[in-house]
């Protein structure tokens, strides 16, 4: 059986979270010939999680910046991997998500004429400004994209909705709870359970469409829950200067507020797994939760990721003070709001997607049906 070569392009944490073990599931194919490419878009974050899974980089192509732009980084990423593609001469390229690392690897694909692969795929708010520009970034993907992978129906319906042909879009749920499953069997949570029998609020926050007021806001919601003598707060702060100067002003003092460095994936999943529930503005986190019992609070005004909501297991309340404190004192004062979220959903998948991914594109890469 003659090998078929595919490159894998990584940029951030988040994907390489989700491009791991599709890595190791595909290299264990015996038609397949995986080579992994880092843009290192995020370099510091994303070593350590393709260490976690064991997967290794083979190219590095070192584009990580000071104070980067979207722009910058697209520019890039484009000029470095022309070459890589000619070099490599892959029969498909396949990255996850909507970083400009995807928008750049799909654009390079496209012109040199290589079939890209878009995992977790028609995720839409229909807000070209929110997420900012993220859901520019996956529209755009989607009209050069050969093959989608949706992570569920509804964004499956997003792409055929936008025209793209049917039978190159397949739901096969989002291979972030793959990973997660994996996680789980390995991580302690001893470390992040609080001795004092207080309630862990997990807090993330980083979207672009939040810096400034909308940042503060969010910090002085966490202060005031903070306040309750119940409650302590983990929030792993994310590098970028501009999250980093609000977070740290307006919550370093504050003395059950831990703030601490971007986690590594591990010790994410034992922090979601100990605490009490979760307010994010990130994607993954929207996924993870759910499937781990853990209420969502999400701090943005909308959300490509509305399953986890319509299955009860997240709530947006948006950047404002007040709401977010209110939604947050419901589920710490309300026994039966807390229990109705608190539940084990997988609106996202079942933990088995990286086996259907290596199924279609072994019938796609090979002409089997």
């Amino acid at each position: 059986m003659s090998d078929v070569q595919i490159l894998v392009v990584v940029g951030t944490r988040p994907e390489a979270v989700k491009t791991a073990l599709l890595v190791r599931a595909l290299q264990a194919q015996a038609w397949a010939r995986v080579r992994v490419v880092a843009t290192a878009q995020h370099r510091h974050l994303v070593e350590p999680v393709l260490r976690y899974f064991g997967v290794g980089v083979d190219r590095d192509l070192d584009l990580m910046a000071l104070d980067q732009s979207p722009g910058d980084v697209v520019a890039r990423a484009l000029r470095a991997l022309e070459p890589v593609l000619v070099q490599e001469r892959p029969d498909c390229v396949i990255a996850q998500g909507d970083t400009s690392t995807v928008l750049a690897t799909a654009l390079a694909s496209f012109y040199r004429k290589v079939p890209f692969v878009h995992l977790e795929a028609g995720l839409r708010t229909h807000d070209a400004m929110q997420p900012f520009p993220e859901e520019g970034h996956r529209a755009m993907v989607a009209r050069v994209a050969a093959m989608h992978f949706a992570p569920t129906h509804l964004a499956r319906d997003n792409l055929i909705r936008e025209g793209i042909e049917p039978g190159c879009v397949h739901v096969v749920g989002n291979t972030v709870v793959d990973a997660l499953h994996f996680a789980c069997e390995r991580v302690d949570l001893g470390p992040w359970v609080p001795s004092d029998g207080r309630r862990l609020l997990l807090v993330t926050a980083h979207r672009r469409e939040s810096f400034g007021q909308p940042l503060e806001s969010i910090c002085r919601a966490i202060a005031r829950l903070a306040d309750r003598p119940d409650v302590s707060v983990v929030f792993p702060v994310h590098p970028n200067p501009t999250v980093r100067d609000i977070v740290h002003r307006l919550l370093g003092p504050h003395p059950r507020v831990r703030l601490v460095e971007p986690l590594d994936y591990p010790d994410m999943v034992a922090v979601m797994s100990a605490c009490h529930f979760v307010l994010t503005d990130s994607g993954g986190l929207q996924e993870e939760a759910p499937a781990l019992g853990k209420p969502v609070l999400v701090l943005r005004a909308t959300t490509e990721r509305p399953e986890g909501i319509a299955a009860g297991a997240a709530r947006l309340v948006g950047c404002d003070e007040h709401r977010i404190v209110a939604e947050a004192t419901s589920l710490l004062d309300d026994h039966a709001a807390y229990s109705a979220m608190a539940v084990v959903r997988t609106p996202y998948g079942d933990g088995a997607s990286c086996g259907r991914i290596v199924l279609h594109l072994r019938n796609r890469l090979l002409g089997e049906s």
